[in-house]
């Protein structure tokens, strides 16, 4: 039986995991002193691509000592530009528990072909990070977008280590708790937690990654648009604002108002409460729900940001078919946009909890999602 109509409906039904909801107090005409028309090699194009860099390493605490650039094609752009440039100096460990951790094996292997000892976990679980070898170079995402598994801290990487870390930390950047001290390379996009326009990234290095840059050439030609060296030593401008291709201005305006709203709210601390709080009332209505679980086996690694969920109904006969028809009954009602799994994911929902989402608009989707997991349970029940 069909429960009747919830009462409440999402103010914002945005719950895409990229591009994600814009920040709460969004609105076009935060984006009206964008430097639009202008080069960004301008002084007030450079200024501009300086605040975002100096205020993703205000927001995020990253290291003064810690280069960041911004790079163009977003996480995607900005990881690849890492492998290319530093990898092949020593052996590789590749982890991968979901998608995006699987395309980064498939260029070091198939593509650079370095040696590398490859780590997989199915989805739902993680890779033993204590078990990697430090000495090697080593890749890993922080948290899964595809499969909603998270590092659960830094712990198991070593502060002295002969290799570098390169980190995709695209969904975490802003929601988790990134250990600096850890992590050589990172990576992540603006379209993520902070809400953002997709196409740009950002690379974050440590002093360690930028001596591998200058004491290391890797043996294939790299492109133009990866080049983060000149005659062996950095190229200080692409950390200093000068993108190596032309930037967004709009997008870079975009950004500039969600760092803006992160201070407002308090900074990293609130920007993680917020996710936490999101990803909590999911949690609840798992515990409190016997068809639905989360796809995170254990509890300390369940992302608090890419949610994502399994059903397990025994009278669920196609469970492919089954969560699609969920997802579309959401979106057709205006309830809930873009929640279906990842392609390559297992079938069920992807929620993104992120910061920019209210908790009230993910409590008021809830009972939603049980009235159309019943009314997809009954519709399945007639056409047998």
């Amino acid at each position: 039986m069909v429960t009747n109509t919830p009462a409440a409906r999402p103010v914002n039904p945005r719950f895409s995991s990229g591009p994600c909801a814009k920040p709460p107090t969004w609105s076009l005409d935060h984006l009206s002193d964008a430097a639009l028309g202008r080069s960004h090699r301008a002084a007030i194009g450079k200024d501009k691509l300086k605040a975002a860099i100096e205020g993703t390493r205000e927001v995020l605490g990253i290291p003064a000592d810690y280069r960041i650039g911004i790079v163009p094609a977003s996480d995607t752009g900005a990881f690849e530009m890492a492998m290319w440039n530093l990898l092949g100096a020593r052996p590789v460990d590749m982890v991968a528990w979901e998608s995006f951790g699987a395309g980064w094996v498939t260029d070091v292997v198939k593509q650079l072909k370095i040696e590398a000892k490859v780590h997989t976990a199915e989805y739902g679980d993680i890779v033993d990070m204590a078990a990697l070898d430090y000495h090697h170079d080593v890749c890993f995402t922080w948290n899964g977008t595809t499969s909603g598994v998270r590092m659960p801290s830094g712990e198991a990487i070593p502060e002295k280590r002969a290799g570098l870390t390169l980190c995709d930390a695209t969904s975490a950047a802003f929601a988790q708790a990134l250990p600096w001290d850890k992590l050589d390379v990172t990576t992540f996009s603006w379209q993520k937690v902070m809400g953002g326009e997709a196409a740009h990234g950002m690379l974050v290095l440590s002093p360690r990654a930028v001596d591998r840059l200058e004491s290391y050439t890797p043996p294939w030609p790299l492109p133009k648009i990866f080049r983060l060296t000149k005659g062996g030593k950095l190229i200080e401008g692409i950390f200093t604002g000068a993108t190596i291709n032309t930037p967004s201005m709009l997008a870079v305006e975009d950004y500039l108002f969600a760092l803006t709203w992160a201070r407002e709210i308090g900074g990293l601390p609130a920007l993680m409460a917020r996710a936490d709080a999101n990803a909590q009332a999911i949690f609840d209505f798992i515990a409190a729900t016997p068809w639905i679980e989360n796809l995170a086996v254990d509890p300390a690694t369940r992302s608090n940001t890419s949610v994502c969920l399994k059903f397990n109904d025994s009278r669920i006969s196609d469970g492919a078919g089954f969560a699609k028809a969920v997802a579309k009954r959401l979106e057709s009602e205006g309830i809930a946009l873009d929640i279906g799994a990842y392609r390559d994911a297992p079938p069920g929902l992807r929620i993104w909890c992120g910061a920019t989402v209210e908790r009230s608009d993910i409590e008021a989707m809830l009972p939603w999602l049980s009235r159309a997991f019943e009314a997809e349970i009954a519709a399945q029940a007639t056409a047998a």
